[in-house]
């Protein structure tokens, strides 16, 4: 019996973190949804899923907020890359929320499925990608870094990865992408979740990693000799 609980639990837990493609199908299947994005005001206005409610994970007073949706509505709560979705989800769980539906990879994933997405008419897409490699210009490494303001593995390497550059000004440029200013690009370059580098030589890829890394393995990856580009 205790067995079968636990195959239970985990199902349901499994259940509600959806794919992109599951996600916006689930959507349109489900009487009475609602759409919840748990963005900041401004992440919102830059692009979202249609119909979506915005409520800031970060904000004044989510619970409040959230607390005057009906408990038995089916919510699907998406962010940018999920980090912020997740704890938003775990708390209206809390608040006895029936049904929290999670997207998996957030709005970034979203749009590596080419799914659909309202955007105010005067949001800019960010750097292009002609742009982006005319960055990867020079005779140094080029480290790029994707993050967000939000993100709290891209702060906590942020310090050590302007350190680096200041240290290592003849080997080594730094270029920071903020991934909430620039979608497209990161659509176009398969950035879907953060903090992530590319370390470019000769304007060719030669190492990227995706999520939160230590120091001394950057130091590692900048100090190794790269024979075999990406």
């Amino acid at each position: 019996m205790y067995g079968m609980n636990s195959v239970t639990v985990a199902f349901f837990f499994i259940a509600d973190l959806l794919s992109a493609v599951d996600f916006s199908k689930k959507i349109t299947e489900t009487e009475q949804a609602l759409v919840l994005d748990v963005r900041t005001p401004e992440e919102f206005e830059k692009g979202h899923l249609e119909n979506a409610v915005n409520i800031d994970w970060k904000g004044d007073d989510f619970n409040g907020n959230v607390s005057k949706i009906d408990r038995k509505t089916p919510v699907f709560v998406y962010c940018l890359s999920g980090g912020r979705s997740k704890a938003a989800a775990d708390e209206m769980r809390k608040l006895g929320f029936e049904q929290v539906i999670e997207l998996a990879g957030g709005i970034m994933q979203w749009r590596a499925e080419n799914l659909p997405e309202v955007a105010a008419s005067t949001t800019s897409d960010g750097m292009d990608m002609a742009q982006y490699e005319a960055l990867l210009k020079s005779d140094k490494l080029v480290l790029v870094d994707f993050y967000a303001d939000w993100c709290e593995p891209c702060k906590r390497m942020e310090p050590y990865l302007t350190k680096i550059a200041k240290e290592m000004p003849d080997e080594v440029a730094l270029i920071r992408i903020d991934a909430d200013a620039n979608p497209q690009l990161c659509k176009d370059l398969g950035v879907s979740a953060l903090p992530m580098l590319k370390l470019y030589q000769n304007e060719k890829l030669n190492w990227e990693h995706e999520g939160f890394i230590d120091e001394k393995s950057v130091r590692e990856q900048l100090s190794t000799p790269v024979n075999h580009p990406l």
